[in-house]
């Protein structure tokens, strides 16, 4: 994989994951500011988001993500048939929709690349004194 690709990847995965900020209809002064995940759970809403991303600095082709959700989205996820087993932990069920997730965004990648076929190769041509041609 390319690191354009990578980050391409990585922004459409965020870009499916963001959620619009919640503003409260009433703003009362308080001591500490509620987080978006606070915020999502008072409201009865689902939440995820993505904490942090680490690439193995030896093997760019293996990272992680560290989630955070709400129990509102677990309930969701559940609805959606991702638990397959009873009792199964939220990390599993979180694991196996991010996995799909994922699957979705590169499998979407790879079918744009086969229907432009500029897409797929990129030519480059050194000019010499430090420039080169990209087509």
């Amino acid at each position: 994989m390319t690191k354009d690709f990578e980050v391409h990847m990585i922004d459409k995965i965020k870009k499916f994951l963001k959620k619009e900020k919640i503003e409260t209809e009433k703003t009362k002064p308080r001591s500490k500011k509620k987080s978006p995940k606070e915020i999502a759970t008072a409201n009865g809403e689902p939440y995820v988001s993505i904490l942090s991303m680490d690439v193995d600095p030896e093997d760019i082709n293996n990272g992680a993500f560290e989630l955070d959700w709400n129990e509102k989205f677990i309930a969701n996820l559940v609805r959606a048939g991702y638990q397959q087993k009873p009792n199964e932990e939220e990390h599993v069920i979180v694991d196996r929709w991010f996995q799909n997730v994922c699957r979705n965004v590169a499998l979407e990648t790879y079918e744009q690349a086969q229907a432009d076929p500029d897409v797929r190769y990129t030519q480059t041509r050194d000019l010499g004194n430090g420039f080169t041609e990209v087509k």
